[in-house]
């Protein structure tokens, strides 16, 4: 039986994804309701990339963050990608 894993997106997107999310700072009155605006659109983008359980949590998780204010520091996109990359890495090593 052949195991299934699934792709992992490019560092450089979830980067750029990241710095979108952050981008809200720049202009303070306006950011925060730019954020009610991007927070579905970034959660639907989660999703797209990452897919299956981990894509579904992170999309909600991501459409919190992005939602309430003070928080879009946090590099969603990228942790996830870390994360996901240190546990297929862990699953490839255990299957050896």
């Amino acid at each position: 039986m052949e195991k299934k894993y699934t792709q992992t997106p490019n560092l450089w997107i979830c980067i750029l994804m990241d710095l979108i999310g952050c981008a809200s700072y720049a202009v303070p009155v306006l950011g925060e309701v730019s954020d009610v605006i991007w927070a579905p659109i970034s959660a639907i983008i989660f999703y797209r990339m990452f897919g299956g359980s981990v894509g579904t949590f992170g999309g909600v998780f991501n459409f919190i963050e992005e939602l309430f204010p003070g928080t879009d520091f946090i590099p969603t996109f990228t942790l996830t990608w870390v994360l996901k990359k240190v546990w297929i890495g862990r699953r490839a090593v255990s299957s050896i």
